[in-house]
Order: C-alpha cells, then sequence, then structure tokens
C-alpha cells in the first residue's frame, strides 16, 4: 500500500513539474493576433488617430508600404517584474516539493533535495531574457461605407486598444 502512495505521489509531482516547465516556456510565447475596428472617420484622420495612439505607447512608424497601403509600427515590449518573480516563486514551491518527494524516496539524498528551490530564480532569468523583445504592430486603414482599421500585433496590446478605440478615434 505504501510504495501506491509513493509511486502515485512521484507522479503526481513529476506532472506537476512538467505543467510548470510548460508554464514558464509558455510566459514568453508570442501571442499575435488580428482585430478589425471600424470608425466613420476619414481615411486620413483615422490614420493619423492611430498613429498618435501608436506612437503614444511607444511604437514608432517604421514602414509604410504604399502598394498595399499597410504600416508597420515598432516598439519595445519590457518584461514584468511581478511575472518575473511570480514564475521565480512557482517555481521554487515545484521544485521544493520535488526535492520533499525525492528525500522521502531516496533517503541518502537527505536534505539536499530541498535544495532544488535554489534554481528557482532560473525560472524568471529565463523570463527576464527572452520576453523582452522588439514587436510589431501592422496596420492598414481600408476606405468603405464604414472606414475599417485592421491591426495585427500582440493580443494584450490589441485588447487595449480596442478598448480605448472610441476615445483614440473621437472627433
Amino acid at each position: 500500500m505504501e510504495s501506491a502512495v509513493t509511486s502515485s505521489t512521484l507522479l503526481l509531482t513529476v506532472l506537476l513539474m512538467m505543467g510548470l516547465f510548460f508554464f514558464i516556456r509558455a510566459s514568453i510565447k508570442e501571442r499575435i493576433e488580428q482585430i478589425e475596428l471600424e470608425a466613420s472617420q476619414s481615411p486620413e484622420q483615422l490614420f493619423l488617430a492611430m498613429q498618435t495612439y501608436l506612437e503614444g505607447r511607444a511604437y514608432r512608424l517604421m514602414t509604410v508600404d504604399e502598394e498595399t497601403g499597410q504600416a508597420t509600427f515598432e516598439g519595445f515590449v519590457r518584461p514584468s517584474v511581478f511575472l518575473a518573480v511570480l514564475l521565480s516563486l512557482l517555481a521554487a514551491i515545484g521544485l521544493a516539493c520535488l526535492g520533499f518527494v525525492a528525500s522521502y524516496l531516496v533517503p541518502m539524498v537527505g536534505d539536499w533535495g530541498v535544495g532544488l528551490a535554489l534554481l528557482a530564480p532560473l525560472a524568471g532569468y529565463f523570463y527576464w531574457q527572452r520576453a523582452a523583445r522588439v514587436e510589431q504592430v501592422l496596420l492598414k486603414v481600408e476606405a468603405g461605407t464604414m472606414n475599417r482599421v485592421k491591426v495585427r500585433g500582440h493580443r494584450d496590446e490589441l485588447a487595449e486598444l480596442r478598448r480605448q478605440f472610441a476615445q483614440v478615434v473621437a472627433p
């Protein structure tokens, strides 16, 4: 009976560590999406309003493709201190759990198993090094009955744009 309990505890701890590994890895993944928004302003006014908004969010206009009418903006995305600390804390808890299980299953490991938690800051360091990057926002204004803005970029940036769009294009 005790063997079944220790085996299942080890299995669950290993699964926890796998989930934690993939969670830390996913923290740096780019999440690019595209949205379409409509406004009644002229395409020129709409483009200028969007350019002002993006420049206010620390993006710079890099190129405008005259053929397609698509503008490319670039901006540096800084990593989140909160997320780096959170990932380190979660890694410390996960590694301490793995250390406790290892100490129990292999008694000669002793208290050194819990020392695995000392590797936890590596999770925050990994996030900090990989999350800092230059991101692009692609913008295209299409004329029509209701002028349409197509924006492609990071989903968090697009969510903020969608939330503030009415104020951005307000006359």
